[in-house]
């Protein structure tokens, strides 16, 4: 599996304060942009099964970019 089309972990925030953790692939995680802002619900998709979102609710999506790294830091 090439690494762009690794799943990614991505917290999605909403109003309230509650935060939903999932890990998606590259398109769910396209698709999920692309209905920012749109209203109504959004099916996503992810490795542990798929959530219906309701847009109305999302604040904020949270990409993790950082490479885990085992040991000490130099």
């Amino acid at each position: 599996m090439a690494d762009n089309d690794k799943p990614q972990k991505i917290s999605i925030g909403f109003d309230g304060g509650q935060i939903l953790s999932a890990r998606v692939g590259p398109a769910e995680l396209v698709k999920l942009r692309q209905a920012l802002g749109k209203e109504g619900w959004h099916e996503l998709t992810a490795e542990d099964g798929t959530v219906a979102l309701d847009l109305d609710s999302v604040v904020y999506v949270l990409v993790d970019h950082e490479e885990h790294r085992v040991g000490f830091g130099t």
